[in-house]
């Protein structure tokens, strides 16, 4: 009996060998070679392996066997060293183009901006998305790290700016690689692959989640190897209405940068309170000076501003000091000379002229400068005429004056003029849909 049981179990394990050796089939020699070149490949983009000789030699002290060791560590895999099922998963995986490394990770040397104030571009969009949606994406990446550092990004619509982002097909055998740091800061240009599925939801490549991650790099931040942390470099899909930094890269970006302003500043209890925020729905709301800047419209009211760009919805607000430590509060008066990117700021009888958040060298100076009368204490409201070249100054409601910019010395007047309001000379400034417009001078 127990002979005939033990031929009954062996006719049964027979059995099971056969029906698995069908659910699994061995690989073959051409399967195996494939997925030992794709490591191949893998560890030479992502962990500086290069290959000595044409055959692989599985080995422990064996140059690949220890890459792939490294690499096996890095993301939690069983460490054998050897090219089994899961290495082949997660080599086949998209990921971002940057090597790996351990924790939160900086580049060699630590790079970072040395500014808190820093400008993006976007040179073109991708047909996947509406550009309202690309634009929101982006910013809303941005202000992932801006939440928990110091930083701040403004968006510009023409020239040079601290980060170029563009898309574009082909070039790219990985996922968004950057440029990668350069100079004394960080080259923060990002290239977004056009071969991707770019999406806004869990489907496709959401290009939130990925802009928020690459732009870490930008920051001069590496990878993480906690799965849970945005700066993991293998993608994964996430619910998009929930995005929370990891501490691994709250940790990081606050190594290189500071805990945010906001967060880590400490009241004085005897200080006095902060004026009301302004009532954006109270119809007897007005603002002290308008000017647009970088593409957007800026709206300032005592200490604090709004931003508005015409390709995104949200409007942006903001403390002045957050953008400019050093202007004081309640600007009189602003514009912007788009040709010089350079924004005039006035407050009684002083003027700034800020390009981003610098001021240019020798600022602040007196209005006398321009050609005003000594006497002149402040001016109420400015716009410059681009067709004209030329400033056209408010001061009180019965006064103009016409400043005209000579072409070698800018911030210097060669020209002024004064007009008494009358009917013969009306300036109309209208807000609709958030543009400012001349309607009309005679």
């Amino acid at each position: 009996r127990q002979v005939k049981k033990r031929m009954e179990n062996i006719s049964f394990l027979l059995l099971l060998c056969a029906a698995l050796s069908h659910a699994f089939p061995a690989y073959t020699r051409k399967e195996k070679q494939e997925g030992m070149q794709l490591i191949q490949k893998y560890l030479e983009n992502y962990y500086g392996f290069k290959k000595d000789g044409e055959s692989f030699i599985w080995k422990s002290n064996n140059p690949m066997t220890k890459k792939i060791k490294e690499m096996q560590e890095f993301f939690g895999l069983e460490v054998t060293g050897k090219p089994d099922s899961g290495t082949l998963d997660l080599v086949q995986k998209r990921r971002c183009g940057f090597p790996d490394v351990a924790g939160f990770s900086t580049f060699a040397g630590e790079p970072k901006w040395a500014k808190q104030v820093l400008t993006y571009r976007l040179l073109n969009s991708t047909p996947d998305l509406h550009p309202a949606d690309v634009n929101a994406a982006v910013k809303k990446a941005f202000s992932v790290w801006s939440s928990v550092t110091p930083l701040k990004f403004i968006m510009k619509d023409r020239g040079d700016a601290d980060i170029m982002i563009s898309f574009g097909a082909g070039g790219h055998n990985d996922l968004l690689p950057f440029d990668g740091p350069g100079g004394s800061d960080l080259g923060g240009d990002a290239h977004f692959d056009e071969d991707e599925t770019w999406t806004k939801s869990t489907e496709g490549t959401n290009l939130f989640y990925v802009a928020a991650h690459e732009f870490g790099h930008s920051l001069g931040l590496f990878h993480s190897k906690d799965t849970n942390a945005p700066m993991y470099p293998v993608y994964r899909k996430f619910d998009p209405s929930v995005f929370p930094l990891h501490q691994d890269d709250i940790k990081g970006i606050q190594y290189l940068y500071g805990n945010s302003l906001e967060s880590a500043e400490i009241k004085d209890p005897t200080e006095s309170k902060e004026p009301a925020l302004p009532n954006t729905c109270s119809p007897d709301l007005t603002f002290d000076a308008v000017t647009t800047f970088g593409g957007e419209i800026m709206f300032f009211k005592d200490k604090h501003f709004w931003r508005k760009h015409p390709a995104v919805r949200e409007i942006d607000f903001h403390l002045v000091t957050s953008f400019w430590p050093w202007l004081p509060s309640g600007v009189d008066a602003a514009y912007e000379i788009p040709e010089k990117d350079e924004t005039h700021l006035f407050k009684g009888n002083e003027f700034w002229v800020v390009r981003g958040d610098t001021i240019l060298p020798g600022y602040t100076k007196k209005m006398y400068i321009l050609g005003f009368s000594k006497d002149v204490a402040k001016i109420d409201a400015a716009f410059y005429d681009r067709n004209k070249g030329k400033i056209y100054c408010f001061i009180g409601d019965r006064q103009i004056l016409e400043v005209k910019l000579p072409v070698d010395h800018p911030g210097v007047a060669s020209q002024l003029q004064t007009y008494s309001l009358n009917r013969k000379l009306q300036f109309y400034i209208f807000i609709q849909n958030l543009i400012v417009q001349r309607a009309s001078s005679e």
